[in-house]
């Protein structure tokens, strides 16, 4: 475990974007506060707009603490959260997922468009090849990782993906219970 004054160090990867429909903007204040009140610190994408500017506010207003790391190139355009207690700047996506990871005891994964899966698969990618260890949750907020969920266990069942690697994700439309399988 890192240490912080907090517990656990939770990345949470979802979308710079809203979405269509309510149940995504509750999910992500939902996390965000869930985190802060299990005593756990905020690890995500140090931007402001979207999903990823409510679940940063939710923890911030639960008394959490809030950790950002953002690409230079994405200050402007995702509007860096000036609010958190940290927002590392770093020269690119990838140092920020490499950074992300550094920080974080486990992954958890809201609704989230390319840029949320691109995040997943690296850290699903990462454990596979023993450069992290951390357990990988999927948050499936009205299903919406159930067909991936089935398309990957359809790689393993073909002998595309190991199953040893399917050992440290868990997929749940349940908050709580998948907290409990990742921490």
């Amino acid at each position: 475990m890192n240490s912080n004054t907090q517990g656990t160090s939770i990345c949470v990867y979802l979308g710079a974007r809203a979405g269509q429909g309510p149940q995504w903007a509750d999910a992500a204040r939902t996390a965000g506060r869930t985190i802060a009140e299990q005593g756990h610190t905020l690890v995500y994408g140090g931007g402001r707009l979207g999903l990823m500017g409510i679940l940063a506010d939710a923890a911030l207003d639960a008394g959490g603490r809030v950790i950002g790391v953002i690409p230079e190139s994405m200050v402007e355009r995702e509007q860096a959260h000036t609010g958190i207690h940290e927002n590392h700047i770093v020269a690119d996506m990838h140092a920020r997922k490499l950074k992300l990871t550094q920080l974080a005891d486990a992954f958890l994964v809201l609704p989230g468009g390319f840029g949320t899966l691109d995040e997943l698969f690296e850290a699903i990618t990462w454990r596979q090849l023993d450069i992290h260890h951390k357990r990988i949750g999927l948050w499936s907020v009205d299903d919406y990782y159930a067909e991936l969920w089935s398309f990957l266990h359809k790689g393993r069942d073909l002998g595309f993906m190991p199953s040893p690697t399917f050992d440290a994700m868990s997929i749940d439309t349940d908050l709580d219970r998948l907290l409990e399988q990742i921490l």
